[in-house]
């Protein structure tokens, strides 16, 4: 416990004018400029008075607000969406959509080749009356 005590103290030794001049002369030299603090959002970008960057920064703040309020207004709703096919017609969580997508695509696929195995002939066909002689597709 002693030993976390000794470890915590701060060192208090006096340090000369000298050293502390140079010490503040390196850090200004370092210190970034204003255009560099406006980029970074520390300083604000305004030509307003210091008493005025406040109202200024509110009404900022109030007009974006203003704005994505009106956007959301004019959202159209998941309905549409569905409808212009922008969304997918699935009530699953999105993370097994594109599952469910594949899965669908599947079954399609296995649906149409179940479909082609019970393909009528163009010989039925053409003796049906569906197809004319001259109409044989392996022709």
């Amino acid at each position: 416990m002693a030993e976390e005590v000794e470890q915590l103290k701060v060192d208090e030794t006096p340090i000369s004018p000298i050293e502390r001049r140079d010490s503040l002369e390196k850090h200004l030299q370092m210190r970034p400029d204003a255009k560099d603090l406006k980029d970074r959002h520390i300083l604000l970008d305004t030509n307003a008075a210091p008493a005025l960057q406040s109202a200024a920064q509110d009404l900022e703040r109030q007009r974006a607000t203003d704005s994505l309020k009106k956007g959301l207004e004019k959202r159209p709703e998941r309905g549409e969406l569905v409808e212009r096919n922008i969304l997918p017609d699935s009530n699953a969580a999105p993370a097994i959509q594109g599952q469910q997508r594949e899965l669908e695509r599947h079954m399609r696929a296995d649906s149409l080749e179940e479909k082609m195995k019970h393909r009528p002939k163009p010989e039925e066909l053409i003796k049906e009356g569906i197809l004319q002689a001259d109409e044989d597709p392996r022709k």
